[in-house]
């Protein structure tokens, strides 16, 4: 059995919810879940051991089936929704008494029940006696009736860990403190600290991204300033609740102002820090970006509207149960809450972040690895957690060096290199070796470091790079390399005639008669004879050759390796003009175009640049032009 199982097993029995009577809050979720998806059968399983029982339940006579034959042991293991249309062609389940018998499941959706770390309790699950689809907004109807049901049992786990917890000190808040801030910098999504009166504390550049502003405008605003006009009374009002102590935080679809004058649909969650006395210390703000999925959301806002209700309804009734704990306990209650809020604040933004998260300590032994790492590297958490970090991420080849820098920094404690946005190579599990941008923070606690290491995977960005960079030198009609990149290859070319002492030349070709025939047959005809040109000067050239399109009928060869100077590259240019001069039938026209060759020689002792190379051929060429077309001029005449 694994240590999440015995966690989530232990978790469940503490609850004490197994084999207890039925709850009017957990009977009315599942009728609701039935009648709103139209099924036959609605539960709230929970997953002991070895069976599975049911806390509520629609349409199904039994309380419980053995965990083996269930379909709710297979949906505690997933993250997401488990959704299956038809159980008679899943060979998991095909065989199941549960589908070949009573009550004959074929359809069935399920979504973890879970508690504040995670542990999946069991599920909410949907069931129907036939096959059928589950489209994306029952999907969201089903998760948003499980994070109702999640929070029902998260209130009582709260309380349970309020009782069982209160002993703990006040030094883990230090401990926490030190983790939220670095997390609170690096955090993708935005996150701000707002005084009572409106104005920003702190801000991070996620939140800074999000509206279009630098840190410094931010700071001289209140959050009133950013709100849409039209939102700012549902946002204030919210506020008084909180500030009133009817809801302990609140949650709010808005729209701030963009600087650059537009809307932007923010999620923004909402949350006070009290001192000690009670007195309100400034207010917790997480946002984050949903202009894109706002539009898909308005057949849900109802529903949307009265499950949040109905948390705010229990967060308000579990806040009065803690208020009746003793007096006594009050100081260590506050301290123990608020550790508990940074810790879940600090491991759901750790978790869900869109780049993999590696704590390390100073051994180089990872203390966390989040979700993003686990899909990024191919580890599991429990794989990865106590190894080293440049076995798991760094490769082979590059483990010395690491190793040799990790040592210098501890040594002399200079963080310039980690506080760099740095572009390195890492390794995934399967031995692929793939770049990634990583951001590195120290932190100390309890005298001990700690590093915070974000890694971001940028493969898909640096492949577009190189894609761009080969598209800005290639002519994209005709498959060419362009002006650009002759550019970069002659003066490259020239260096190796030199090294080797063997001749280079560059022959400039520019068409005779092409514009006569772009006059006469079109544009698309001379574009596809442009073509058949490139086409044919690539077959008369040897592969070690270049030949690249300059602009509109004007084409450049370089000649090097092989090559035995003016009398080669005359040879060649006879040929070129041969190939060339040949007819081309374009559909049921035939065309023909001659060319006109200038040709430039560089030996080993040239002194001349490439602009002044191509600067000749380009002159010879015009003088073979005034010589009567269809032939070559070179420096030697």
């Amino acid at each position: 059995m694994s240590h999440t199982e015995v966690g989530r097993l232990k978790l469940l029995h503490a609850l004490e919810v197994l084999d207890t009577e039925a709850e009017p809050v957990f009977d009315r979720l599942t009728r609701l879940l039935a009648t709103t998806l139209e099924v036959p059968i609605a539960l709230i399983s929970l997953v002991d051991s070895d069976r599975q029982w049911f806390k509520s339940k629609v349409g199904m006579a039994v309380k419980q089936t053995p965990r083996d034959i269930s379909f709710c042991t297979v949906a505690i293991e997933q993250e997401q929704t488990t959704v299956i249309s038809d159980a008679l062609n899943d060979p998991r389940f095909s065989s199941s008494p549960l589908v070949t018998s009573s009550p004959y499941i074929r359809f069935y959706a399920g979504t973890p029940i879970r508690s504040i770390d995670g542990y999946a309790l069991g599920t909410l699950c949907a069931m129907d006696c036939k096959a059928r689809t589950f489209t994306a907004e029952q999907r969201q109807v089903l998760e948003d009736f499980a994070g109702l049901v999640s929070r029902e049992f998260q209130i009582r786990e709260a309380a349970l860990l309020s009782r069982s917890h209160a002993s703990q000190s006040l030094a883990a808040v230090a401990a926490s403190e030190a983790r939220l801030k670095t997390a609170f910098a690096l955090a993708p999504i935005g996150l701000a600290a707002v005084a009572g009166n409106g104005r920003f504390l702190s801000i991070n550049s996620a939140f800074c991204s999000i509206i279009g502003y630098d840190l410094d405008e931010l700071m001289a605003l209140t959050f009133q300033d950013i709100t849409h006009p039209d939102d700012l009374d549902s946002d204030l009002n919210l506020l008084r609740q909180l500030n009133n102590g009817e809801i302990d935080r609140y949650q709010l679809e808005k729209r701030y102002r963009h600087k650059d004058g537009s809307s932007v649909w923010v999620d923004l969650h909402v949350t006070r820090l009290l001192s000690v006395r009670g007195d309100l210390e400034y207010y917790i703000a997480t946002v984050q970006n949903i202009q894109r999925r706002k539009e898909t959301e308005a057949s849900l806002l109802a529903l949307r509207h009265s499950l949040e209700q109905r948390v705010e309804e229990r967060t308000a009734e579990l806040l009065r149960t803690n208020e009746m704990l003793s007096h006594t306990m009050i100081q260590r209650l506050l301290a123990d809450r608020e550790l508990r809020q940074r810790e879940a604040e600090l491991s759901a933004v750790l978790e869900h972040a869109s780049d993999a998260y590696v704590s390390v300590d100073e051994s180089g032994s990872v203390r966390a690895w989040n979700r993003m790492a686990e899909t990024t590297f191919g580890w599991s958490r429990d794989e990865a957690l106590g190894q080293s970090f440049e076995q798991l991420v760094i490769p082979e080849a590059m483990r010395d060096a690491y190793l040799a820098g990790w040592r210098e920094y501890l040594a002399t404690g200079d963080d310039w290199p980690l506080r760099q946005r740095l572009e390195i190579s890492a390794l995934r599990r399967d031995g692929m070796i793939f770049p990634v941008e990583v951001r590195v923070s120290p932190v100390e606690i309890d005298g001990q470091r700690f590093f915070s290491v974000f890694l971001h995977d940028i493969t898909e960005r640096k492949a577009m790079a190189e894609r761009r960079e080969k598209e800005a030198l290639t002519d994209t009609l005709t498959g060419l390399p362009n002006r650009r990149s002759l550019l970069e290859y002659l003066p490259n070319a020239m260096a190796r005639a030199r090294r080797i002492g063997v001749p280079l030349a560059v022959l400039f070709l520019d068409l005779d008669g092409f514009k006569a025939v772009n006059d006469s047959f079109g544009h698309e005809v001379g574009d596809v004879l442009l073509r058949v040109v490139a086409d044919r000067l690539k077959t008369g050239l040897r592969e070690t050759d270049a030949v690249f399109r300059l602009a509109g009928d004007e084409f450049t060869a370089v000649v090097e390796g092989q090559f035995g100077g003016a009398e080669d590259a005359e040879q060649l240019a006879r040929k070129l003009i041969q190939l060339i001069n040949e007819p081309v039938l374009i559909g049921s026209d035939s065309v023909r175009v001659g060319v006109s060759i200038g040709i430039a020689v560089f030996m080993r002792d040239d002194l001349r640049t490439a602009t002044q190379l191509l600067r000749e051929a380009d002159s010879r060429m015009y003088e073979a032009k005034q010589a009567g077309k269809g032939r070559f001029a070179s420096q030697q005449l």
